[in-house]
């Protein structure tokens, strides 16, 4: 199925519709039968009857200029700027350029069952458990595999790449959904940020499922969420897309409150709970947890009554996230089969990754944030009893200020040995980041040791822990490149470094 071709008529009447032009009572100035070729963002991108759209805080004239040079015929924008083209100009560019691009792409989540997942830490985890799940059994039915949109991988089964963003900006995302209806994927799973649901990136996507594993501090800052309140409200949003919803019971009483009376009106709602004994009934809950050889088993009722699941990771936490693909699982009809072999051969780049020689382990993980880190080290202290942890980890720049407190703090109450370094610091200095992470350790009668270099910090940190020792390193998972002042410059994932200083 191609693209849809459709003139710029129908898209000035979109905007009418939804009121949001200006000025709905002067004609047009320009040619509303021409026929749009594409609709974009990029000036670079722009080509010859193409529609363009004027947008973002760092947005400059001159990037409509290139636009209207290369064959813009006409602009959306909040502001009229003096240029050969015709504007529709509108009251609202993110929301515009959300309907505009489910439009242009002609609604592709219609023909697809889409499913959500947000959370302030799992999502990435649960959205591979779910792919490799739903791989597993359209595989068995020789069909193709299912898309995937997350923080690590864009995979639409046209496009496959590292992915910028954990959900792309409307046009990108349409684009995605598209190729996936187009290759016939059927399902995508995909990861929703409270930054796609509070500035509009959601518009226009029906979701079949969306999926709220938990909710944390997070992302507060000038340039994300200013209030705790507006992160929140903003992960709430996914609702607004969903016809079920699964939900994880185990938090705070009144943030579940709050979750489940938001999703009340979906058609059916899939309840989870991973702590037992479980007092409010979970549809789905974990029971009996325990180790194995390279991972963990556990008994969920998922078609029957304490059926046995297994993951190849470790983690507690981990559990919950195969709950949440569960629960998503027994929304769409999965057989029970292949969710336990797709629950067990399902891997995660940069998540969990253990690497062991005769004297030290080593786990990499992208816990990046203060729930995340909690987590992460009690599984550790868990499953490792008695054993020392170094822990190597650092926090971002410019953004997610909160982090550094709550990675801090988690740091000073389960790690022995603290390294702190570079973690995308942006246009922050990496020692004044680390200074900030270090006055939450010292809450703790804990001190920690600077080191801005992330690979020397890995190395130190490896070679120089006790024999047996468990180093955690966080935060950077599998990513290649670190986020500095002048942008993403190249750098060795962390699972490399490990590998290469334990000698494997």
């Amino acid at each position: 199925m191609d693209r849809p071709r459709l003139p710029l008529g129908s898209y000035y009447q979109l905007l009418y519709k939804l009121e949001l032009l200006v000025d709905k009572t002067t004609p047009f100035p320009g040619d509303l039968t021409h026929v749009i070729t594409a609709v974009t963002c990029d000036s670079r991108s722009a080509v010859p009857g193409c529609l363009f759209i004027c947008k973002g805080a760092a947005f400059k004239e001159e990037y409509l200029a290139e636009a209207i040079r290369r064959g813009a015929v006409a602009y959306v924008s909040e502001k009229v700027y003096d240029q050969p083209a015709p504007c529709l100009q509108v009251t609202n560019i993110r929301m515009a350029m959300g309907v505009l691009a489910d439009h242009a792409w002609g609604h592709p989540s219609g023909r697809l069952t889409v499913i959500g997942i947000t959370g302030t830490k799992g999502k990435t985890t649960a959205a591979w458990f779910l792919k490799a799940i739903l791989d597993h059994w359209r595989q068995r039915q020789g069909k193709p595999p299912v898309g995937l949109l997350s923080t690590i991988l864009i995979d639409d089964g046209v496009e496959r790449r590292p992915a910028a963003l954990t959900t792309p900006e409307p046009l990108d995302l349409q684009r995605h959904l598209f190729n996936a209806a187009n290759a016939g994927c059927e399902y995508v799973v995909m990861e929703v940020s409270s930054q796609a649901l509070k500035y509009g990136r959601m518009i226009g996507v029906e979701l079949a499922v969306a999926a709220f594993l938990n909710i944390g501090e997070d992302h507060i800052s000038p340039a994300e969420h200013p209030t705790w309140t507006d992160y929140f409200s903003s992960k709430l949003r996914i609702f607004n897309h969903a016809r079920s919803a699964v939900i994880n019971l185990d938090g705070e009483k009144e943030q579940v409150d709050r979750i489940l009376e938001n999703a009340k009106y979906c058609e059916r709602v899939v309840t989870y709970s991973s702590a037992f004994p479980n007092v409010l009934h979970a549809d789905l809950s974990a029971q009996a947890i325990s180790p194995i050889e390279g991972g963990q088993a556990f008994a969920a009722a998922y078609e029957g009554e304490g059926e046995p699941f297994a993951l190849s990771m470790g983690g507690d936490f981990n559990v919950s996230n195969a709950l949440a693909a569960m629960g998503v699982c027994r929304i769409l009809g999965v057989p029970g089969n292949d969710v336990r072999a797709g629950l067990f051969a399902a891997s995660i780049p940069g998540r969990m990754e253990t690497y062991v020689n005769q004297e030290k382990t080593v786990i990499v993980d992208y816990a990046h944030n203060g729930m995340a880190l909690t987590a992460l080290l009690q599984g550790v202290r868990k499953e490792h009893p008695g054993t020392p942890i170094t822990l190597v980890f650092g926090c971002t720049g410019d953004k997610a200020l909160d982090r550094r407190e709550g990675m801090g703090r988690a740091a000073g109450e389960y790690a022995d040995t603290i390294l702190l370094t570079e973690d995308d610091p942006g246009h922050e200095m990496v020692e004044d980041i680390c200074a900030q992470i270090e006055s939450y350790v010292n809450l703790y009668g804990k001190s920690c040791t600077i080191i801005p270099n992330r690979e020397e910090a890995i190395r130190r940190a490896i070679e120089e822990a006790p024999r047996g020792a468990v180093v955690v390193l966080a935060g950077k998972g599998a990513e290649q490149a670190q986020k500095r002042a002048n942008g993403p410059e190249p750098c060795v994932p962390d699972g490399m470094l490990a590998k290469k200083y334990l000698g494997l």
